[in-house]
């Protein structure tokens, strides 16, 4: 059951957070730069106002997950600090005095009420909508581009996962004595069997929690928890060998990852305006006009794109030129064809430089001739890809694709000369030259999102998990940076 209305404290030890949390702590200024209030609204319509116990107000358990991205902290651990840290209680809204939440109210939290996948750039909407109040945002351009998210499990079993995690512990405890080696929990054999690696690492986390000494070691009890945390918030997604929605994408040509894409648009002010998840090996031209379009939905128009080779295929300049949009990207000879007659999701993939089967295997050869005709536009080159034979022989996708008995699988492409003129040419100028130059900004802000936010590797598993931890993630990200704006606008 959830209140109708939002209670306010009333604590008479209230003005302790006037002594303790001064006007320039990162949590007082969160805290005071948005209403928070939205996020009772629109999750209102998961709880029933007037059936079953009485909820935690949404808006609190919103602004714990918020804490766990800045802090970088487990279920457990974000809730354990927030009993005794008074600056995580004004962010809260809780009083000093006031007992804090179980942990466990989080994980249902996460998976009861935050399923909408509208909820990513509903919450980029709101910060867009606080950056025009403030008036921070200065044109109309996008800058896009994707960052890759490794799944939480790797392909890896999850055998392999907790043994991982038990094994932190252990170097935990080693460093605070050495002769605990042979007072710890027998480690499982190599039989191999999930079940006695769960048991092993309850001992374990059992070990740790009876010991009154451990309980100050704060880097043990970290991992400790996370370990827990995989055997409980978890278990279901443990119990597969593999995240289901994740698949493999490519880095480079030799280089490749088992996860999934967040799809970014940016303002040049590192404001991210619109964000959409996919599993990895999708393609990042493709997903150009759902960006744009989104962009505009959460409030913020795009007259310019500014993006690398993957967004110049022919079908996203076309788009630009009819919607009055300047495209400012770099024309990749291999991408500037239609993929209109592809009937089977054939891509072009510009971090490898070759052609993506829709099974995610990468081309092993290609080759150039003259086509027999022009081209449709002009004259060029039909360009061929072949595959690996034993890779589609074996594929789940192969129906449709490859045909058994086939000695060779391969991909033809006309490359197109004429309809890339005028854009050649553009590309050339010193206006397109001088654009181009912005897109750094947003390769900075995927480095931020990975090694100061979490973003490297998925803290759950599945589409549903991505777009959660994308949409609190790049929602506190963007608070964060209009902060920043406003102390240097008032500078």
């Amino acid at each position: 059951m959830l209140d109708s209305q939002i209670k306010m404290s009333t604590s008479p030890y209230q003005q302790l957070y006037d002594l303790i949390v001064d006007e320039n702590h990162q949590l007082r200024k969160l805290h005071d730069i948005i209403d928070y209030s939205f996020v009772h609204e629109e999750l209102r319509h998961t709880y029933s106002e007037n059936m079953g116990r009485k909820a935690v107000e949404p808006i609190v358990l919103f602004k714990y997950l918020m804490l766990k991205v800045i802090y970088e902290l487990s279920d457990v651990d974000v809730v354990k600090r927030s009993k005794t840290d008074l600056a995580f209680k004004f962010f809260l809204d809780m009083a000093p005095e006031e007992e804090v939440i179980d942990p466990s109210l989080l994980t249902k939290f996460r998976k009861l009420r935050l399923k909408d996948e509208k909820l990513l750039n509903q919450l980029l909407a709101r910060t867009i909508i606080l950056a025009k109040e403030k008036d921070l945002l200065k044109n109309h351009t996008l800058i896009v581009d994707s960052t890759h998210t490794k799944s939480r499990y790797n392909k890896k079993s999850a055998r392999t996962i907790l043994l991982e995690q038990a094994k932190k512990v252990r170097r935990q405890l080693y460093e605070i004595d050495e002769n605990l080696r042979d007072k710890l929990p027998t480690k499982p054999t190599n039989s191999g069997v999930l079940e006695d690696t769960i048991a092993y690492c309850e001992k374990l986390v059992e070990f740790v929690e009876k010991k009154d000494e451990f309980q100050y070691a704060q880097k043990l009890m970290e991992q400790k928890n996370l370990l827990k945390e995989f055997t409980l918030d978890h278990n279901e997604a443990l119990k597969e060998s593999y995240d289901e929605d994740a698949r493999v994408g490519h880095k480079s040509y030799d280089e490749s990852f088992f996860g999934y894409k967040t799809h970014i648009g940016m303002t040049p002010e590192r404001i991210i305006a619109v964000a959409h998840v996919t599993s990895g090996e999708k393609n990042d031209g493709k997903q150009l006009k759902d960006l744009i379009r989104i962009s505009e939905e959460n409030g913020y128009g795009v007259d310019e794109i500014i993006g690398d080779a993957a967004y110049s295929e022919r079908e996203n300049i076309e788009y630009a030129k009819e919607n009055d949009i300047i495209l400012i990207s770099k024309l990749n000879r291999a991408v500037t064809h239609s993929n209109k007659k592809s009937k089977i999701g054939f891509e072009f993939n510009k971090d490898a430089n070759t052609y993506q089967c829709p099974g995610g295997h990468l081309s092993i050869k290609k080759v150039n001739k003259r086509p027999r005709q022009n081209a449709v536009d002009g004259k060029g080159d039909v360009e061929t890809y072949f595959f690996d034979i034993e890779k589609c022989r074996e594929c789940s996708l192969k129906k449709g694709c490859y045909k058994d008995g086939a000695n060779t699988k391969s991909h033809s492409i006309s490359l197109k000369s004429n309809t890339h003129l005028e854009y050649m040419a553009f590309q050339e100028t010193d206006f397109f030259k001088e654009r181009a130059k912005e897109r750094y900004k947003i390769e900075a802000k995927n480095s931020e999102l990975k090694h100061s936010h979490g973003f490297e590797v998925a803290s759950g598993s599945g589409l549903v998990g991505m777009r959660l931890q994308s949409a609190v993630t790049m929602f506190t990200v963007n608070l964060k940076r209009i902060l920043k704006l406003l102390d240097e606008k008032e500078a």
